[in-house]
């Protein structure tokens, strides 16, 4: 598994956000906490069906479980919740996991090295 660098998860963090400000904007006035929830919304739905958010898919990144599985419904509520509280985001150890991840036991990858020989043939 090859993690994903920080700049790449920062842009696809900036994506999500800009799609969830748009929400807000169009439909909530644009309420900061209105903005929030529709980002946390968004990203805990996405991650827990498809395991990545639209900004992780533009960047061609996966989230999912340290051992490379993919992130149950919990584990995303867990990396959603821990990453609106911000401070978990900001916060790495020493293997470059946010303690988001590291509280749900995800990690960021990129998604070309999550394929296998097998998956890549026609």
């Amino acid at each position: 598994m090859t993690r994903a660098g920080l700049g790449r998860r920062v842009v696809a963090l900036a994506v999500d956000w800009a799609i969830a400000n748009a929400i807000s904007a169009g439909f909530l006035d644009n309420d900061p906490l209105a903005t929030l929830g529709v980002f946390a919304v968004m990203t805990w739905l996405l991650l827990a069906t498809r395991g990545a958010t639209i900004g992780h898919t533009l960047l061609g990144l996966q989230v999912c479980t340290v051992d490379g599985g993919p992130v149950s419904p919990l584990q995303a509520l867990i990396r959603t919740v821990s990453l609106c509280v911000v401070v978990p985001a900001v916060v790495w150890g020493l293997d470059g996991r946010g303690l988001h991840d590291v509280w749900a036991g995800t990690t960021i990858v990129r998604r070309w090295a999550l394929r296998t020989p097998s998956s890549t043939s026609a």
